[in-house]
């Protein structure tokens, strides 16, 4: 098994400031303020490429396919798109052909599988009008959204905020980006998981209450939108329980499936 760290690439730009923290001298001096130590970015590897994509804000949207909104209590023809963010470093990259190991988390005793479709934004934008959107976005990868769901579902019933439940390592598994140029935008098409070979989630990406376009639109009202930021599109129904042994394989159409052992 390839145990993928979040952190294994850094972002030339971090590399740069490492170098900057080892200088001396006056033309140290002269350069001013540096870091006091070097802090490595999540990227993303780019299917066909050798540049990587960095990774700099991870947005997710909630219970995006009708059933699924069904199955956690929710009605989503009364409800606006909600969002929430996982830290950039949550990042586990699953290259194509390989299994990772997936720690299973602290904290919990139900942990949750969610796969969903990525969307890698690569142009700024505030406000954004659905006809433009796609406009903003450079690839698509295959991700799953980890979740310890006890911990959420307690957070919920107390009323405070999901991050708990949503925001820890390893929580935002994601395959290697797909270039718009080769694989277009993604609006239908089959999305599953399966544990052990046996199928708990099957539905088709034309089945979002928000498609791709319309969750950027409505993302960009509440923030300005810059490249480096990812979208999680939601969840298809029958999310359901993990334990270490089980091996989750993922699978969207256009993309190259995944497979992840929790370990």
């Amino acid at each position: 098994m390839d145990i993928v760290d979040r952190r294994t690439i850094l972002a030339t730009g971090a590399l740069a400031l490492a170098g900057a923290a080892t200088q001396s001298g006056p033309a140290a001096a002269q350069a001013g303020p540096k870091t006091i130590f070097p802090v490595g970015v999540s990227t993303i590897p780019i299917v066909g490429e050798t540049d990587v994509f960095p990774v700099r804000r991870i947005y997710c949207i909630g219970r995006n396919y009708a059933a699924h909104a069904r199955e956690m209590g929710s009605d989503p023809t009364r409800e606006p798109p909600f969002f929430f963010q996982k830290p950039a470093d949550a990042i586990q990259l699953v290259p194509e052909g390989k299994t990772v190991d997936h720690p299973y988390p602290t904290m919990t005793k139900n942990y949750h599988h969610e796969v969903e479709l990525v969307a890698a934004i690569g142009k700024r934008g505030r406000d954004i009008a659905v006809g433009q959107a796609l406009d903003h976005v450079v690839g698509y990868a295959l991700g799953l959204d980890m979740t310890r769901r006890d911990l959420q579902k307690a957070a919920g019933e107390m009323k405070r905020p999901w991050e708990v439940g949503k925001s820890f390592d390893h929580a935002a598994v994601v395959s290697h980006l797909h270039p718009v140029s080769g694989v277009g935008h993604l609006k239908q098409g089959a999305i599953w998981l399966k544990v052990n070979g046996k199928t708990r989630q099957s539905s088709d990406l034309k089945m979002m209450v928000w498609n791709v376009a319309e969750q950027i639109t409505q993302l960009s009202r509440y923030y300005e939108l810059f490249p480096g930021d990812i979208v999680y599109s939601g969840t298809p129904e029958n999310v359901g329980p993990v334990v270490p042994g089980d091996v989750m394989d993922a699978h969207i159409d256009g993309l190259y499936d995944i497979r992840v052992k929790v370990v």
